[in-house]
């Protein structure tokens, strides 16, 4: 599968991607502004500004870098769009001139870099944009009950699920994954009167102990991990982390 990250979230995805929210973004929002202080945050990949508008609206100063131009359209079509200061380019190279607070990246965005490598290169560049006694929050998948219990088939690792069914429309997402690479490619796929729309999507997933490692690689260390933002324990039945990192 194809995948290129400018193109995958183009106007399309884009357009309809807060159309269903988590409903964690209260409890992300509050708990980002707790540990940013007086700020200011930098969110990698910061998309629709989904967290980052209502985490502004708080009165702290919220910048952000995003790869994709069409979400960062997007963003600024919103009410406090314009107000935030983006830079368009990829989050694992990017360097401003400011320091931060607070660096986060949510919502398993980190996983959008494909390769190894370029995980451990966005940590490191989110260590260099922390102030001395800032911290680098991660908001990500647990990997074992997402890709840790699909069959093998023919030697691939592949899943279907059915997300969405109703007489009106189904949404089915269908992957394949590779153990050693860790690589994830993935499709959305709507089935409706409006006919049939794809939305393919690469990852690579991250196990908790490894980005623990490439925290340690750009000199952090783990300070606090949740099962999610309103500081649920993390355990072994736990479907994600919030990570929290600083030297």
């Amino acid at each position: 599968m194809s995948f290129d990250p400018r193109t995958s979230f183009g106007p399309k995805v884009a357009a309809s991607y807060d159309d269903r929210p988590l409903g964690d973004e209260e409890a992300a929002v509050a708990r980002l502004a707790q540990l940013a202080g007086d700020g200011p945050a930098l969110e990698l990949a910061i998309g629709t500004g989904r967290i980052a508008l209502p985490l502004a609206a708080t009165g702290l100063r919220v910048d952000g870098i995003e790869l994709s131009a069409s979400m960062i359209e997007q963003l600024r079509s919103k009410p406090g769009g314009d107000a935030l200061a983006v830079t368009c380019g990829d989050m694992s190279t990017v360097e401003l001139p400011d320091r931060y607070r607070l660096v986060y990246v949510v919502f398993n965005s980190l996983m959008n870099l494909i390769t190894q490598d370029g995980q451990v290169d966005c940590v490191a560049n989110a260590a260099r944009h922390l102030t001395d006694d800032g911290v680098f929050v991660v908001e990500n998948v647990v990997p074992d009950p997402m890709y840790g219990l699909r069959q093998d088939r023919g030697g691939v690792d592949q899943y279907v699920d059915a997300s969405h069914i109703d007489p009106e429309r189904v949404s089915v997402e269908v992957g394949r994954f590779d153990r050693v690479t860790q690589r994830v490619d993935k499709c959305h796929i709507g089935l409706g009167g409006a006919g049939i729309r794809l939305d393919p999507l690469a990852l690579r997933y991250v196990w908790p102990s490894e980005l623990d490692l490439m925290a340690r690689l750009a000199g952090l260390r783990l300070r606090a991990r949740w099962g999610g933002w309103s500081g649920e324990p993390f355990d072994a039945r736990s479907l994600r982390h919030v990570s929290v990192y600083g030297r």
